[in-house]
């Protein structure tokens, strides 16, 4: 069960610079002008061993007075609905606003964890000020300043207390997720994938009751497909579609094993599709890109290179990803699709012996050894496979400290080179011997 922290609450508060903290990017852009924070709204947070993924709602916001208000409503509204806990902030220098009461009566009403968090108390005369948000009636008030970062231990300690423990495995079928932007296909591509065939569809309600987690089965093909695409709650939430669609996303990226990522081949690999990729490989989860709608774009015999590179471009460091062009419309490749999920569940499973591994890297490392530091020669010794959901590698050596970047990059393209990981992030660890 993934847990999704939202950050609510009104523009200029500092939400963005929260979530800079907590997922210790630079990337959201902090300034004063409401409306500032661009495309990276979500990201994985790490706090005592447990990691959750945090979305800034503050992105998802028009920027205009009237469309304003009511989006800032939605989101909370979906986030209610949506997230394990909220993230309430306020601003002591403003005080109590009208919005802030209206977002609190949404809150009151929900059954959501609300953690208050009051920004800027900065010293000890403001700690006084912060009590009136006491008045909002949702509980605790956490003080904090997001610049500085004082306060936001408190917060975390009680934020990982409301989560979920990770459910016992109940279901040992691969399960591959189909997601990206709205309006791609995916609703197309399951429909043509179960076809009208309902008796070989069982929807096994999902733990969240959200996803549906449908059980397919022909063709000697068996898994479990999260759909994102389907049930749609009927709510008071009409506008706001990308917002919904990024916590949908976010939480049956959590459940897959494998993410096939689907792109419009018209408008290509957007913002959003590579922060999707990027979670997903951050997540270490299998990773199928799927350009659909290639009936659409006129060809040469260049074309799929051409259209390959750029994605590539986008996506690196981490290019060893499958690509598959497809037209749900025209029911092309869409039985590849499958196929290649299928490989990358292998892929990310897959057992390499310490014997085959040594045989393999310890002449490689032989011929191309690490750089050596302030004349101190790095020696590694021997490498074995740790075990994990998603493959990881140690390499014991005299002096791991001392193994730059470049190297492990090295490293990590002769193992794909020797050993299949298309489509699967691989992790390599240098340890003292």
């Amino acid at each position: 069960m993934s847990n999704i922290v939202a950050i609510v609450g009104r523009p200029n508060v500092g939400k963005s610079t929260l979530y800079n903290r907590l997922t210790e990017t630079r990337k959201a852009i902090v300034d004063d002008f409401s409306g500032v924070t661009r495309d990276r709204h979500y990201g994985i947070a790490e706090w005592v061993g447990r990691s959750f993924n945090v979305i800034d709602t503050g992105g998802y916001v028009a920027n205009s007075d009237d469309v304003f208000e009511a989006a800032i409503r939605e989101q909370v509204i979906i986030a209610i609905e949506e997230a394990t806990a909220i993230i309430f902030m306020v601003d002591v220098t403003t005080g109590i606003t009208d919005l802030d009461d209206e977002i609190a009566t949404l809150l009151r009403k929900g059954k959501k964890p609300v953690f208050v968090v009051v920004n800027k108390v900065d010293n000890n005369a403001l700690q006084s000020d912060a009590t009136i948000f006491y008045s909002l009636g949702l509980g605790e008030i956490y003080n904090i300043s997001s610049m500085t970062g004082s306060g936001t231990g408190e917060l975390l300690d009680e934020l990982v207390k409301t989560f979920d423990d990770e459910p016992a495995e109940e279901n040992t079928l691969p399960k591959y997720a189909i997601v990206g932007r709205p309006n791609v296909g995916k609703s197309s591509i399951i429909n043509a994938l179960i076809g009208q065939e309902r008796n070989i569809v069982t929807p096994i309600a999902g733990t969240t009751r959200d996803s549906i987690h449908i059980h397919y089965n022909r063709y000697g093909h068996e898994f479990m497909l999260i759909d994102t695409a389907g049930l749609r709650k009927k709510t008071k939430v009409k506008e706001n579609i990308e917002f919904y669609s990024v916590m949908r996303t976010i939480k049956a990226l959590e459940e897959a094993d494998v993410v096939i990522l689907m792109i419009d081949a018209v408008e290509g690999l957007e913002s959003q599709d590579i922060n999707i990729f990027h979670l997903a490989e951050k997540n270490k989860k299998g990773l199928v890109v799927v350009v659909n709608k290639w009936d659409l774009i006129e060809k040469n015999n260049k074309t799929i290179n051409v259209f390959e590179e750029q994605i590539m471009e986008k996506i690196a460091p981490f290019t060893d990803v499958p690509i598959v062009f497809t037209s749900v419309l025209e029911k092309q490749r869409l039985l590849k699709v499958i196929e290649t999920a299928e490989k990358v569940y292998e892929n990310r499973s897959k057992k390499i012996s310490t014997s085959k591994l040594n045989d393999i890297m310890l002449p490689i490392i032989e011929n191309y050894p690490p750089p050596s530091i302030k004349g101190k020669h790095i020696k590694i010794k021997y490498v074995t496979q740790i075990n994990g959901s998603a493959p990881m590698f140690a390499f014991f050596c005299n002096l791991p400290q001392y193994i730059k970047e470049p190297y492990k990059r090295f490293i990590e393209n002769k193992l794909r080179e020797n050993f299949d990981f298309a489509g699967v992030p691989v992790q390599i660890f240098f340890r003292q011997k």
